[in-house]
């Protein structure tokens, strides 16, 4: 298993984090219209509460974007072969400690089931946004327990 690291992203992690959003694999097909164009800006990182994962080399393994108000993941991407490393996991711990007792995700729907084993529940379904998203998505919630 690779070493990671997660910490708070900065600034000049925005271009880094933009490269793999839109290399991810993430998003095919149908879904690509989510992240086309997209750029993660300095900006959105001074926001957010934004943590990147990096490697041994300092390489973005994935981050993942936590709003507090309401509390919500705005945004969350893995580098492909970096599934499993704990971004998920660290977000859900991330939310604890700032007090919040509850997450909402709107996940694309193939990303559903990654989010149910991680713990979240499905709580209804977000209607189609066009011209981006014309599908309905997943509305989901983690529950965050009181022991963070």
């Amino acid at each position: 298993m690779q070493s990671t690291m997660i910490r708070r992203a900065v600034a000049h992690d925005a271009q880094r984090l933009t490269s793999l959003i839109q290399e991810s694999h993430a998003c095919p097909g149908q879904y690509a219209s989510i992240i086309s164009g997209y750029r993660v800006t300095a900006e959105y990182i001074a926001r957010h509460q934004d943590f990147v994962a990096v490697g041994a080399s300092d390489q973005v393994l994935g981050f993942h974007s936590l709003v507090l108000e309401p509390p919500e993941l705005d945004l969350a991407c893995v580098a492909d072969e970096s599934q499993g490393l704990g971004v998920g996991r660290h977000m859900v711990r991330q939310a604890g400690q700032a007090g919040v007792t509850s997450v909402r995700v709107v996940a694309r729907p193939p990303a559903e089931q990654s989010y149910v084993r991680m713990g979240a529940k499905r709580v209804g379904t977000v209607a189609p946004s066009p011209p981006k998203v014309a599908w309905e998505r997943p509305d989901l919630r983690f529950t965050i327990p009181a022991a963070y």
